[in-house]
């Protein structure tokens, strides 16, 4: 009995953990890792996994679904009409009378319908392409934000360690009879470093995470530091970008398609004036006569076909239709016009920011750096021979820090507005990012 009791103990045991395998499995399948550290791998990602991207295109694919429907004749009509009470005629009494009519809308009211069924829906698609961009765009932001702040966690530290390599020396002073005071100083540096170094540690724990949103990365660990390089500095003439601008952007391509919609919807008001007909075939069942049945035509039944049409007599309301229809399209003309000024508008600013990120690079690059590192070598030589007090290294360090992170900001700063341009007159990201009309 006891060896029962242990076999069943042991298959209980075996099955808990078969199915606690199962569990893992399945969670481990539901996670997704994320181990890429170039923008081309965060921009692949982003557009193949971001539920809102394509929440835009199912509306997109839904949109096409409705030209088909818009443009086809209304269902026709069967009625039946069956007598409680026949009626007594002639030939007999009706029985029953089957009446089968279809509606003809005036000529173009469909095909207005099906315009604007197809604008609004090359509307939606432009607006997918703009949502495609407009992803791309925060996720090359964030990623060169996110790769700034490892080059400052990095450097910090490094300047952290150089500031700590100077204890020794001080207070191998201070044992020799030399004032405290240096060495108090070189602390509260060391525990000044040390907090920003741990306030950018939890900055690179928010932006991993609203970048994993982005790109629909659902494990929870913090991302891997991506690559930032330097950009070569480049002239960009405005005015070819501002024409690329009108010619290519997917935000203005959709409002042009909404302004053909309006047109339609224009045309589709002005054709409310104009009557639907509605064409039918009336078949009369006969029953068996009871009086007179040597009637010519007894017992057989008729049938006739009917013409109607319907009488546009409110006019007060198809002048409101169309009242309504010309303000539409005033109103996305006006939208549109905003529009074009808005993107010309952040063109301009975006070039001239990214002209003085070039400028930046070329000072603290070329010039500053070089200064401010062969000022840290002066200063701890003279620190160490007594010739300057600790004061002066602290100082050379700190401004070498901050000219090493003013210059690797200009780097990141030049690169996101390489980004916004690319996104506004919609060129490829790194040659990565297409939006090219598919064929669905």
């Amino acid at each position: 009995m006891s060896t029962l009791n242990g076999k069943r103990v042991v298959t209980s045991a075996l099955c808990c953990a078969l199915l606690s395998l199962i569990m893992l499995g399945k969670t481990l399948a539901q996670e997704t890792f994320f181990e890429a550290t170039t923008l081309e791998d965060y921009l692949r990602q982003a557009q193949a996994a971001n539920p809102d991207l394509k929440a835009f295109k199912a509306r997109y694919e839904a949109a096409m679904q409705r030209a088909p429907q818009v443009s086809a004749l209304p269902d026709p009509m069967l009625q039946v009409t069956s007598f409680v009470e026949s009626v007594q005629t002639r030939t007999g009494p009706q029985e029953n009378i089957f009446m089968l009519s279809q509606r003809f809308p005036w000529f173009g009211k469909l095909s207005s319908k099906e315009n604007v069924a197809t604008a609004e829906a090359e509307a939606l698609w432009y607006a997918f392409q703009s949502r495609q961009l407009l992803l791309a765009r925060k996720v090359a932001t964030s990623y060169f934000d996110y790769a700034f702040t490892g080059k400052a966690i990095s450097l910090t530290r490094e300047n952290l360690d150089w500031i700590r390599e100077l204890e020794p020396i001080i207070e191998e002073k201070v044992r020799g009879g030399g004032d405290i005071n240096p060495l108090l100083r070189l602390k509260v540096e060391v525990g000044k470093i040390a907090d920003k170094v741990a306030s950018l540690q939890q900055k690179r724990i928010a932006q991993s995470a609203h970048i994993s949103e982005l790109l629909a990365v659902t494990d929870g660990t913090v991302l891997p530091w991506p690559q930032l390089d330097t950009p070569e500095v480049t002239s960009l003439e405005e005015q070819p970008l501002l024409d690329a601008i009108t010619l290519n952007n997917p935000e203005l391509q959709m409002i042009k398609r909404k302004i053909h919609s309006a047109e339609a919807r224009q045309e589709i008001a002005r054709l409310a004036s104009y009557p639907d007909f509605t064409f039918g075939i009336n078949y009369i069942q006969i029953g068996s006569p009871e009086v007179n049945p040597d009637t010519p035509d007894a017992g057989t039944d008729p049938w006739g076909v009917t013409a109607s049409m319907n009488i546009p007599l409110w006019f007060e309301k198809n002048d409101s239709a169309r009242a309504e229809a010309m303000a539409g399209k005033r109103a996305v003309i006006h939208t549109y016009n905003n529009r074009v000024n808005a993107l010309e508008a952040e063109m301009r600013s975006s070039l001239a920011l990214l002209d003085d990120a070039h400028r930046r690079l070329k000072l603290y690059g070329d010039e500053l750096l070089g200064l401010a590192e062969q000022a840290v070598e002066n200063s701890r030589t003279s620190y160490e021979s007594g010739r300057t007090g600790i004061l002066e290294v602290i100082d050379s360090e700190r401004s070498l820090l901050d000219l090493q992170l003013l210059s690797w900001r200009a780097a990141a700063d030049a690169w996101k507005q390489r980004i916004i341009i690319q996104t506004l007159v919609n060129q490829p990201i790194q040659g990565f990012v297409s939006t090219e009309k598919q064929n669905e």
